[in-house]
């Protein structure tokens, strides 16, 4: 990057979306971005832009600069509830879901070799909870809340593998395999509290 981005480039940056980070703006501000290295035009038709990784870096830092009654929504970056953080509800939280869903479908698609979006793609393996906990909030289950019930997504020891609890076990089971996670029921052996493991499908 050899100089700061626009006003009007900062805007497209911040309005790129969640997950994806596919770009929407003028063509002069797309080639602007690229040329700054925040952008690069992806090789296959339709040839969208995408954010790069110094991209979702600089959206990170516009999300974190002072602004007036800040909210989740103007900070810039998404985050799926795991369960047991404070509750974001209401109509933008609701479209903020909808819109990381769908770019996580266009990752899959843009990323996977074979374009197939029923299967998990790389950054989900390497968001394992923050990937199951998006399929789940997106299908419109609960997360835990203080003193509520509902999913807890945790990272467990085991490689490509989190665990969630909650009172819907079978709920929770065929949302993950209809969004292409290996699910299997367990039980912990201190607690007796049952739970899944959830694994990203290769196949």
């Amino acid at each position: 990057m050899t100089r700061v981005p626009t006003a009007a480039q900062r805007r497209v940056i911040e309005g790129a979306e969640p997950v994806s980070g596919r770009l929407r703006g003028t063509a002069a501000q797309l080639e602007g971005l690229v040329k700054r290295g925040l952008a690069f035009r992806h090789p296959r038709p339709p040839h969208d832009h995408f954010l790069t990784p110094a991209g979702h870096r600089g959206r990170e830092e516009i999300g974190r600069e002072p602004v007036a009654a800040p909210s989740e929504a103007d900070s810039g970056v998404f985050v799926a509830r795991i369960g047991g953080e404070e509750e974001a509800v209401g109509p933008s939280r609701a479209r903020e879901v909808h819109s990381a869903w769908q770019g996580l479908l266009e990752l899959r698609r843009m990323t996977n070799p074979d374009g197939d979006t029923s299967r998990p793609c790389a950054w989900e393996r390497t968001h394992l909870v923050r990937g199951a906990a998006l399929a789940l909030e997106a299908a419109g289950l609960r997360p835990a809340g203080a003193g509520d019930e509902g999913y807890r997504v945790r990272a467990t020891p085991q490689p490509e593998a989190v665990a969630v609890y909650g009172p819907e076990l079978p709920e929770y089971a065929g949302v993950l395999e209809a969004a292409g996670w290996q699910v299997s029921e367990h039980t912990d052996t201190r607690s007796r509290e049952r739970y899944l493991l959830a694994s990203p499908r290769r196949r």
